[in-house]
């Protein structure tokens, strides 16, 4: 009779092994989270799970990440449940409405989706319209009435009751969403949602992020771009003005290696960039033997490119790169004029043999015999002439003055081909 009776309800046993993925949605939405989120949905398909807990706690994000994770909520077929923590803002409430359920906690709030640019300023026009397209087709998928996801995005509605009136953008509390039905209820905790969703008999595996989504969510955030990329180009400079390679050199390929992993990582470069980037410094490497400069400017043209390809915003990117330039160009200024130092690796583009006297060199005969001797002006010197020396003529100058024609002058300094003399006077003084 039990075994019968197992078998007439199948479910039970299957509720009872079942488990329930949550996946946290913490700080702001970038391109990192996409790979985390993958994982995570894949991991939970694999193991026919019951339902996804999207636990949410997030101040909004990129857009095109935002767009990515919802279709990637849109392809699984496994129940998606929004827990919203305390913030579901902008990119946020757009992956809620993706879900298939949405819980809130008493304190919680969702909206204020505006579409806004690296500046903070309020995105164009055709920005504004593709984000509000997708707020309202988000809603309107998940049976939910499109107005609230659209005055999210625009403040030219009146929803006064709700605290949005014209001018200002839709926030809602979770008695609103509740009130709205943009809320399935509001529970205080994980434990209360799975009570209320009947799924407090599943197992909950959480999937947290593994040490290189972390780095990479790390290395990706905007703010650290511009940072990583001046922390490697001041790392080269100062190795090119150091004999040998070291702690420096190692510090910017250091710099540039987790660039390239953190991006890698989080899906903005693929490996195409990564050889791209090395094919460049080779070039840029060769132009020390190669001459002529064009093997250096396409290598330097590669670098440059695969570096502004490999983040998420070519503009971000351009930025970070101007920024790391101005600082290596800083530094470059530092080390030559408060410190001396000089580009030990450049040695080989420079000429430095110089044909100095001291190394044998000499331009012309250095008439230094001629020191000391008596001569006749034989034009005046004003203050160049000629001058008859042992009955050798000499073009001379003077120290400064005028010597008339026929007076006598004597050799005082040779210099190459300049011979300089003074007005003779005599041995017993000035």
């Amino acid at each position: 009779m039990v075994m019968s009776f197992v078998l007439m309800f199948p479910s039970l046993t299957a509720f009872a092994d079942g488990k329930v993925y949550e996946i946290s949605i913490n700080n702001e939405i970038e391109k990192g989270l996409v790979e985390h989120l993958k994982r995570g949905f894949d991991e939970a398909k694999s193991n026919n799970a019951e339902a996804i807990i999207l636990n949410m706690h997030t101040p909004g994000g990129f857009v095109a990440a935002a767009s990515e994770i919802g279709r990637l909520m849109d392809a699984i077929d496994i129940p998606i449940i929004a827990f919203v923590n305390s913030d579901a803002l902008s990119a946020g409430a757009y992956i809620a409405l993706h879900a298939d359920k949405i819980y809130m906690t008493p304190n919680a709030t969702m909206g204020a989706a505006a579409v806004i640019d690296s500046s903070g300023n309020t995105a164009g026009e055709k920005a504004e319209s593709d984000w509000l397209a997708k707020m309202t087709s988000a809603a309107e998928n998940s049976g939910r009435n499109p107005i609230y996801a659209q005055a999210m995005v625009r403040n030219d509605y009146d929803l006064p009751e709700l605290r949005a009136p014209k001018g200002k953008l839709l926030t809602l509390t979770a008695e609103d969403a509740e009130k709205v039905k943009y809320s399935e209820g509001t529970v205080a905790s994980i434990t209360e949602l799975l009570e209320i969703t009947n799924l407090d008999g599943s197992e909950v595996v959480k999937v947290e992020l593994t040490f290189a989504e972390k780095l990479a969510r790390f290395i990706t955030n905007p703010i650290i771009v511009p940072i990583l990329l001046s922390i490697a180009s001041i790392g080269l400079v100062v190795e090119l003005y150091s004999p040998g390679f070291g702690v420096a050199g190692t510090m910017g390929l250091a710099s540039l290696g987790m660039f390239f992993f953190g991006h890698t990582i989080a899906g903005f470069a693929g490996y195409e960039t990564v050889i791209i980037f090395v094919i460049g410094l080779i070039l840029l490497i060769a132009e020390l033997f190669v001459p002529g400069g064009i093997v250096g400017i396409i290598g330097g043209a590669l670098m440059i490119g695969s570096l502004l390809f490999a983040g998420e915003s070519f503009v971000h990117m351009a930025y970070s790169i101007l920024i790391a330039m101005i600082i290596a160009g800083i530094g470059m200024v530092i080390l030559m004029k408060f410190f001396g130092k000089k580009l030990h690796m450049f040695n080989r583009l420079v000429l430095r043999d110089a044909t100095t006297t001291e190394e044998g060199y000499v331009s012309n005969k250095n008439r230094i015999e001629l020191i000391g001797k008596t001569g006749q002006a034989i034009t005046p010197l004003r203050p160049s002439g000629t001058v008859v020396v042992d009955q050798e003529r000499l073009d001379v100058v003077t120290q400064g003055g005028y010597i008339d024609a026929g007076k006598t002058v004597e050799v005082v300094k040779v210099e190459g081909s300049r011979i300089v003399v003074r007005e003779f006077i005599g041995r017993g003084g000035e």
